[in-house]
Order: structure tokens, then sequence, then C-alpha cells
């Protein structure tokens, strides 16, 4: 396994060479693109950062989490869970961060603890994945495809509770 990634290059290096490709000055220009990239996703990722503090110090997050935990009782999602489940679109590490509270509170075998995990490694952070790609291709109508992965997202939480009930 170690010699996979290894074995890649050369095939690819020896292929580029078969061809006549002059790689020094391709992987230049690519390293050029990937800065130009970069640099055009800094608003996008600014802009999903600020709306997750913003989220937080509001206190819409709790209000949020208060107003949908009878709600996600009922599809079959432990309400201990909701915070897990609203703030995993938005960001990696806050929801570690709840990941790590549930984990703590409920211990690593109950019910509670195997369905956050679950969703937790079964969920992305959307709006974070969205501006990173949707940046890249310059698209500007994103609302259908987000909410389209929300609904997702969701489902597959709803499902993964399911799962874990059984088993």
């Amino acid at each position: 396994m170690a010699l996979i990634i290894p074995a890649v290059f050369l095939v690819v290096f020896g292929f580029a060479l078969f061809k006549k490709v002059r790689i020094y000055d391709e992987f230049s220009q690519g390293v050029k693109e990937a800065v130009n990239f970069t640099i055009s996703l800094i608003p996008c990722l600014a802009t999903i950062f600020m709306m997750c503090e913003v989220f937080e110090a509001s206190g819409l997050s709790d209000g949020l989490t208060k107003l949908l935990s009878p709600v996600f009782g009922f599809l079959g999602i432990p309400p201990e869970l909701t915070k897990l489940v609203l703030i995993k679109p938005f960001s990696g590490s806050g929801s570690i961060a709840y990941l790590n509270e549930i984990i703590s509170e409920y211990g690593a075998d109950s019910y509670i603890t195997r369905c956050a995990c679950v969703c937790f490694g079964s969920s992305e952070t959307v709006f974070y994945i969205s501006a990173v790609y949707f940046a890249g291709l310059k698209v500007k109508k994103l609302t259908m495809p987000i909410i389209a992965v929300l609904i997702a997202t969701l489902l597959s939480t709803i499902v993964a509770c399911l799962l874990c009930r059984v088993m």
C-alpha cells in the first residue's frame, strides 16, 4: 500500500515524458492556477466563517435547537443531537466540539453517542464545501443544490438514527 502513491507518480511522470510534456512548466502553471483559485476562495470562506460565528453568538443556534428538538424527536432523531445536526452543515470543528460533549455526557457506548457518531461521519459541512466547489466553478445559483443537500443530510440522519436503534 505504501508504494501506491509513488507508483502513480512514476506512471504519470513516465506518461508525461512519453507525451513530451514540459513537466516543470506545467507544474508551475498548475501552482499558479492553484494560488489564484485559493485567493478567489477567501471571500467565500470568510463569509462562511462569519455566518457560523453569528449563528452561534446571536443565540439563533440555541433558539433553533429548542424549536426543532421536538420535531427531530418525532422524526426519530434524539433531541440531544439537535445542536449537532444544526451546526454540522456550517462547521466541522464546531460539530466536533458538540460530538465531544455528547460522548463525554452520555458515554461512548450509548445509543445517543452511536447516533451522533454516525450522523457526524455521514454528513458534510454543506456550506463550506459549497463555497469551495462553487466558487471555483463561478456558479451563482446555489439555492437548489444546497436545499437538495440539506434535505439529503436530514434524511440520512433519520436513517442513521433508525439503523443505530435497530443495531
